[in-house]
């Protein structure tokens, strides 16, 4: 017992001195050791770096300086704290890391073709005395692929309701999915992210349900990814619609003022999706007239007939539904004229007719002025000057007043001529 007690008390001491010198050991190593996180801005000799952020597949460089240097080299080391750089001298066999300028007071790299596995912190090392740290973080964007559209493989109808979903994968951070028709941004579901195996990365799925209508045929639905890594619009996947609705129809005719004895047609349009291939033609009032015949979406007349007038309907069938229209058909003489075309010869007309009025004003007033000027004096002219253009001016007015309430027939032009001949 004695011995062993003896044994005890000599491994105690032994034991204790050992764990005291491993204590000394560690408050000497913190003493000693400046890290970045304990910055003095007095000190000259501590080294100074910044975060930097950067996609796969960039390229990050990475800068140490001091202000001052004892001649101790400067050194970068890697998230693994495997020396890249000492110095001027490469220490680390990777093609990818290069030096950019090595002085007392500075130390720049690069890393090229960035990888994942590259993100983390870097550590930029002076061996003073005591060695003087900074750290620097390098964060490393995972690239989103293109976002891929699923859901729609045929039309929908009308009124139907369409899922799409839209799937973009590789992002770190996790990217942000935005839908969009025809440029305006609309709402979807939120998205779900799922972290991928084997890497740091995510697969981001949104999905977007719409009701559809007519109106929304060949709109584009596009799905666009927000990243850092990436710029607005860069990363986008669109999706055209499809939808499915019965024809509107409307019906054309061939000119706006059909004549007796004219050819002349009636042409059915219809606009739907399919496009209408079917149509039938009617007649309100009764059978279409025998000199009428159907060709397809047209109805020919090969010779106008009064009796063709009346109420025509045409009805599109493009096997989603059917769509219907009507048309007043009113024949007119041969010698019928459009209404713009009488408007327009009856203006002509009546601006000739005040045309000429003015002439002949102008060359009475100016012959009486020649044959009153011998022997007359500048006074007495004056005088003749005064009174004869008004007059003349208040007879163009009047004519005026008058011809604006006959302009609108060819036989009151010419009447109208007669008048200022007989002037």
């Amino acid at each position: 017992m004695k011995g062993m007690r003896a044994s005890q008390s000599m491994t105690f001491p032994a034991f204790q001195r050992a764990a005291l010198r491993g204590l000394a050991a560690l408050m000497m190593l913190l003493a000693t050791s400046v890290r970045s996180n304990f910055v003095f801005d007095d000190d000259p000799f501590q080294p100074v770096t910044q975060d930097e952020t950067v996609a796969v597949g960039g390229v990050v460089t990475l800068t140490c300086s001091v202000k001052e240097n004892d001649n101790s080299s400067l050194q970068w080391s890697n998230t693994a704290q495997q020396t890249l750089y000492f110095g001027e001298k490469r220490a680390l066999r990777d093609n990818r890391i290069q030096l950019v300028k090595s002085t007392a007071t500075e130390l720049i790299i690069t890393i090229s073709e960035v990888q994942l596995s590259d993100d983390g912190e870097y550590t930029c090392s002076i061996f003073t005395m005591p060695v003087r740290t900074a750290r620097a973080t390098v964060t490393v964007l995972g690239v989103p692929g293109k976002p891929v559209i699923t859901g729609f493989e045929d039309a929908v109808q009308d009124g139907g309701k369409v899922t799409l979903t839209c799937t973009s994968s590789g992002s770190k951070p996790p990217a942000k999915l935005h839908w969009y028709r025809d440029q305006e941004e609309i709402q979807g579901r939120p998205d779900v992210v799922e972290s991928n195996p084997d890497e740091p990365t995510y697969t981001v799925t949104s999905e977007l349900t719409l009701t559809v209508t007519r109106n929304d045929n060949n709109a584009l639905i596009a799905c666009a990814v927000d990243h850092p890594s990436i710029a607005n619009g860069d990363k986008r996947t669109e999706q055209p619609l499809s939808v499915l609705f019965s024809p509107s129809v409307s019906i054309q005719p061939e000119s706006d003022l059909p004549r007796e004895g004219e050819k002349f047609f009636l042409q059915c349009v219809g606009n739907g999706n399919p496009e209408p291939t079917a149509f039938v033609w009617r007649r309100k009032d009764g059978e279409l007239p025998p000199m009428a015949k159907v060709d397809d979406a047209f109805l020919r007349f090969e010779s106008l007939n009064k009796s063709d007038n009346g109420v025509y309907e045409c009805q599109a069938d493009n096997g989603i539904g059917t769509g219907e229209v009507t048309h007043t058909l009113l024949v007119q003489d041969p010698t019928a004229m459009s209404p713009s075309s009488g408007v327009d010869h009856a203006v002509i007309g009546g601006v000739v007719a005040v045309i000429v009025f003015i002439m002949l004003c102008l060359l009475i007033v100016l012959g009486r002025y020649l044959i009153r000027h011998k022997g007359t004096t500048h006074s007495h002219t004056t005088l003749i000057r005064h009174k004869e253009i008004p007059r003349c001016l208040s007879h163009t007015r009047t004519d005026l007043i008058r011809h604006k309430e006959i302009s609108h027939t060819h036989t009151h032009t010419h009447t109208y001529l007669g008048r200022l001949e007989g002037l």
